[in-house]
C-alpha cells in the first residue's frame, strides 16, 4: 500500500525507447518492448521501477541509494549501490529531448524527497540517510576542511583576528534585543565564541552546531564559563544532518571566506536558514557584498611572470623543463595579500548576496558583468577582490569590511591577475565579467575577463580594443604577505642590472655631497 511522500510529489511514469540492465549477461541487449520507468512512494520509501509493458518482470532502485548520469542528449546511466552490495545499472534511452529533460528534473525532485529527514530524531543525531553535504563535497576536501577547523591553532588565529572578533562581539552586543529571552543558532560554531556572545547578550538558548572536532573543545571551554553553560548546547554534526527541538530567532555564524564565497558554507548557512529559523527571524551577518576594481601592479605582474620562467630551462639537471613553460604561464594563482588602495585605477563596484533570500543552489554558479571607468592611464594587470557584510540588527547596523586601506584581517584581499595586461587611458570603459562556479573541493573555479574599449576614434562602433583573461581555481591561492606594501605612486619596471649606468658626474656628486656632511660635521 502506498503512503504519501513528505513533500506530496504525485506518482510520475516515462515510457523509454529502451532499457539495457549492466548488470545482468541475459539483458545484454536493449529491451525489445517499451518500457515504463516510475517514480513511485512505497512504505515511505522513494523509488524508481522499471518494468516492461509485455512482462511482470519488474526492477526497482531506491532513490536514496541511487545516481543518475547523463551520457548523451538522449541517454543515461543509472546507478544504484544499496547496502554497500554490487552495484546495478541501467542504460536509459529518450525518445525526444522533452522527455529526457522532465525525467532528469523530476530525478532531482523525488532524489531531494528521498533525502529528506523523517520527525522523531533525537536532538542532536545524525540521519543515516546520505547526506546533502555529502553528496555535493568530495569525501577528501571535506575530511581535509574538518581537519583543518578541528585543530585550537587555526580556531585562535581566527580568534586573535580582532577585526573580525571585534566586529562579532559589537554587533551582537548593540542589538541586545534580538538576543534577550531568543532562542539562537550558532551555524558552525567552532570554538563557540559566537554562541557564548550571544548568551552574553541574554539570549534564552543557543544550539551551537559543529561539525570538527573543534566541538568537543567548545564543549570544554563553555563548561568552564558555568554562567553561560547552562544555557548554551553543542551539537557535534553537519547542519545539513541534524535535527533540533525548536526553532531558531536568530541564527549566528561566521560563514564567509577568501571572496566571500570560498569554502561554500554560505550554502550551509542558507540551509540552516530553511531548516531552522522562524519567520521573520534575524540573521547575524544578513547582507553580503562581493567588492571588485581593476588594478595595476607592474611588481605582482613581473613577479607571478617570472615564477614560471622556472620553466624555460632547457637544462635542469640535465633535463629539459620547456614543454611545461605554456601550462605554467596559464597556471597563475589567485594572489592573496593586503594591498595599496592607490594600485587600484578605476572606482569599485559590488556584487550583492543577500542571505535572507538567497537559495542554496543560487551559490552553485554566480556570474557578476564588470564595468569600470578608467581614472589614470596605464596597464591593467587583473581585478582585485574584497568584501564585507552587514549585520543589520534592530538597534545598531554594523558593516565589517576586508578592504584595502581598512584594518587589516585574516581573509586579507583577493587579486586575480590576467594572463596578458591591457592598456587603458583616463577615462576608457573596461567591461568585462567575473564568472563564478562552484566544484565539489568546496570551491569555486574563477572565470575573469576584462575588455577595453575602443577610445575616441571608432568608440561610437561600440568595438573591443583588447581583450585579456585567466582562470583560476580559488582553492589554491598564492599566500603573497602579511602586510601592505608601500608603493610608488607611479610604478615602473624594475631595472635590470645591466641598463644600470652610472655616470662619473654622478659619482663626482656624491663625493662632494659627502664631504659637504663631513664638514658639517
Amino acid at each position: 500500500m502506498e503512503a504519501p511522500c513528505m513533500n506530496k510529489l504525485k506518482q510520475k511514469e516515462f515510457t523509454l525507447a529502451s532499457v539495457t540492465d549492466l548488470t545482468s549477461p541475459s539483458s545484454s541487449s536493449p529491451s525489445s518492448s517499451p518500457v515504463v520507468a516510475t517514480f513511485s512512494c512505497v512504505n515511505e520509501v522513494t523509488e524508481l521501477r522499471f518494468q516492461e509493458s509485455e512482462s511482470s518482470d519488474d526492477f526497482s532502485f531506491e532513490l536514496s541509494s541511487t545516481q543518475l548520469f547523463k551520457l548523451g542528449p538522449l541517454q543515461f546511466v543509472c546507478v544504484s549501490d544499496k547496502d554497500n552490495s554490487l552495484s546495478r545499472g541501467v542504460v536509459i534511452m529518450f525518445r525526444d529531448d522533452k522527455e529526457s529533460k522532465d525525467f532528469s528534473d523530476s530525478f532531482g525532485e523525488w532524489t531531494k524527497d528521498a533525502f529528506k529527514k523523517g520527525p522523531g530524531l533525537p536532538n542532536g543525531t545524525v540521519s543515516d540517510s546520505t547526506s546533502k553535504f555529502d553528496n555535493k563535497i568530495e569525501a577528501a576536501s571535506a575530511k581535509m576542511y574538518f581537519h583543518y577547523y578541528g585543530k585550537l591553532l587555526h580556531q585562535q588565529n581566527m580568534l586573535q583576528d580582532y577585526v573580525r572578533t571585534g566586529t562579532y562581539h559589537a554587533a551582537v552586543m548593540e542589538n541586545r534585543s534580538d538576543f534577550s529571552g531568543r532562542v539562537v543558532v550558532d551555524v558552525g560554531a567552532g570554538s563557540g565564541i559566537l554562541s557564548m556572545f550571544a548568551a552574553l547578550a541574554g539570549a534564552k538558548h543557543v544550539y551551537a552546531v559543529e561539525a570538527s572536532e573543534m566541538a568537543d573543545y567548545a564543549r570544554k571551554l563553555i563548561a568552564g564559563n558555568p554562567l553561560l553553560a547552562e544555557r548554551i548546547t553543542v551539537i557535534k554534526g553537519k547542519i545539513e544532518d541534524v535535527e533540533l527541538p525548536e526553532k531558531a530567532d536568530v541564527l549566528i555564524s561566521e560563514p564567509m571566506g577568501t571572496l566571500l564565497v570560498n569554502e561554500r558554507m554560505l550554502e550551509t548557512y542558507v540551509i540552516a536558514r530553511d531548516r531552522f529559523l522562524s519567520p521573520n527571524g534575524k540573521m547575524f551577518p544578513t547582507v553580503g557584498r562581493i567588492h571588485m576594481a581593476p588594478f595595476a601592479d607592474e611588481f605582482l605582474f613581473i613577479e607571478m611572470a617570472n615564477k614560471a620562467l622556472f620553466w624555460q630551462q632547457q637544462n635542469y639537471y640535465g633535463v629539459d623543463l620547456t614543454p611545461l613553460y605554456g601550462s605554467a604561464h596559464q597556471g597563475y594563482f589567485p594572489v592573496v595579500d593586503a594591498f595599496d588602495p592607490r594600485l587600484l585605477i578605476a572606482p569599485s563596484m559590488f556584487h550583492v548576496i543577500d542571505f535572507t533570500k538567497m537559495k542554496e543552489e543560487q551559490f552553485y554558479e554566480i556570474d557578476v558583468p564588470l564595468k569600470f571607468t578608467a581614472s589614470v592611464c596605464t596597464r591593467v594587470h587583473g581585478l582585485a577582490c574584497w568584501f564585507d557584510v552587514l549585520f543589520d540588527g534592530s538597534t545598531v547596523q554594523r558593516w565589517f569590511t576586508t578592504a584595502p586601506g581598512a584594518p587589516t584581517t585574516h581573509w586579507y584581499q583577493i587579486r586575480c591577475v590576467l594572463s596578458q595586461p591591457i592598456h587603458v587611458m583616463a577615462g576608457q570603459e573596461i567591461t568585462g565579467r567575473l564568472h563564478l562556479v562552484a566544484h565539489s573541493a568546496q570551491s569555486y573555479t574563477i572565470n575573469l575577463t576584462l575588455s577595453a574599449k575602443m577610445w575616441r576614434p571608432g568608440a561610437s562602433q561600440g568595438g573591443i580594443l583588447q581583450t585579456s583573461s585567466c582562470k583560476l581555481d580559488l582553492k589554491e591561492p598564492y599566500y603573497r604577505m602579511s602586510q601592505p606594501q608601500v608603493y610608488p605612486v607611479a610604478q615602473e619596471p624594475p631595472a635590470q642590472p645591466q641598463d644600470l649606468q652610472i655616470q662619473s658626474e654622478d659619482l663626482e656628486e656624491v663625493e662632494l655631497l659627502q664631504q659637504n656632511a663631513n664638514a658639517q660635521l
